[in-house]
């Protein structure tokens, strides 16, 4: 099997397997009890903290556990609209968000709230000047994704951030694709609150976690105990957040070289694609995308049954986002971008991994290339488009 759907989920590290295992068998404890079998689960899940905390550059107390990155998006987003109601209800986010954020806000637009939803270019970009333009007396949170995880473009996170310190608004990331693929710093990016999920950067499913910059208050999502200093109730996921610790170190000690490796497989695939596979569309921007993603429009071909083919293959891949594989519309991200729906229609995202390989790579191009010839044969449009390019010649 060739797994070229990283972004979607990734393989949990043997390391983070192995450091988790106790906590599950001799380590059990829960952290809230008095007794020392219990307080040393405490203290497990208190060095996670500062150490997660150390690869954002946030402080420890900044940082809450969350089950994944879908609460983490709600958290931020419905908390700060409750707690900042009184000062308006104004909202601004992107068209190409994940649907943890944009489904937030239809949400908060069925109670009273307004949201702004900005365009993006043909690349993904959300521009700075559109956001300024966007900002109302009434904004209380602007919601911005650090990298898309369909087309893999980075946003300008920094200069969008700028803005809205400037003007005294709260400022949330979503960088579940993001985090753990490329550096992020919470001071320099000028967030106020940042959401990320371990198994997208090989630790468990699960878990993840929420920065809130200190002084920013918003309520609880999560009623009922007093775990994590009484802003999210819930015994805490023990196995989970050790090995999430484990999987963030790891991510951040081998980023470096994984940013190269990644980044010159990344291209080899990308022009290997456009060179061999004809009528192809490179979606998102050309230097400013994560590492390890490369999606791609196909003419004349259902990406439905592409990915059929390529799993027979024995290749594993994607249309888009794992969270809206089952939806027969075209993706909400390619329409943004400009996309005709005929050729969303036949989109296809590859991302790689850390054990990827160039002869992986060199595999997935020349079964692309076939089963896109055989798809092809069978669409009567593809026919008369060969036609008129012989009789054009």
């Amino acid at each position: 099997m060739i797994y070229l759907d990283n972004a979607a989920t990734t393989a949990v590290a043997p390391e983070v397997v192995e450091a988790m295992l106790p906590y599950y068998e001799e380590r059990y404890g829960n952290p809230s009890a008095v007794y020392d079998f219990g307080n040393k689960n405490k203290n497990a899940i208190e060095n996670v903290r500062r150490e997660i905390a150390e690869t954002i550059g946030a402080k420890p107390e900044e940082l809450y556990f969350t089950a994944g990155g879908s609460e983490a998006d709600n958290w931020a987003i419905k908390a700060t609209a409750e707690s900042l109601g009184h000062r308006g209800n104004h909202i601004i986010t992107s068209k190409i968000e994940h649907h943890a954020v944009l489904k937030t806000c239809a949400y908060l637009e069925q109670n009273g709230y307004e949201v702004t939803y900005l365009d993006v270019d043909v690349n993904g970009m959300v521009r700075p000047e559109q956001l300024y333009r966007a900002i109302r007396p009434t904004t209380i949170l602007i919601s911005i994704m650090t990298a898309n995880n369909e087309i893999g473009t980075i946003e300008p996170i920094a200069r969008l951030g700028s803005i809205a310190g400037r003007h005294g608004i709260c400022f949330h990331t979503d960088a579940v694709q993001a985090y753990g693929q490329i550096p992020l710093h919470v001071n320099t990016m000028h967030v106020d609150m940042l959401s990320a999920s371990a198994h997208k950067f090989n630790g468990p499913k699960g878990i993840g976690f929420l920065y809130i910059r200190e002084g920013k208050r918003i309520p609880p999502f999560v009623h009922g105990g007093d775990q994590e200093r009484k802003n999210r109730a819930g015994t805490e996921n023990v196995p989970g957040i050790v090995g999430m610790g484990v999987a963030a170190k790891m991510a951040y000690q081998t980023m470096a070289e994984r940013q190269e490796k990644e980044s010159r497989l990344r291209d080899y695939l990308i022009y290997s694609v456009l060179k061999e596979v004809p009528l192809t569309r490179l979606n998102g921007d050309w230097k400013r995308r994560l590492p390890n993603n490369a999606d791609f429009c196909f003419e004349y071909v259902d990406g439905a049954s592409l990915l059929v083919m390529l799993d027979m293959d024995g290749i594993c891949a994607s249309a888009g986002s794992a969270c809206t594989s089952g939806q027969k519309e075209p993706s909400h991200v390619l329409t943004a971008i400009g996309v005709p729906e005929s050729l969303a229609r036949g989109s296809l995202r590859l991302t790689l991994g850390a054990n990827t390989t160039r002869e992986d790579i060199d595999f997935v191009v020349e079964k692309l290339k076939n089963n896109i010839r055989t798809l092809r044969e069978k669409v009567p449009e593809y026919q008369s488009y060969l036609e008129k390019t012989r009789k054009a010649k």
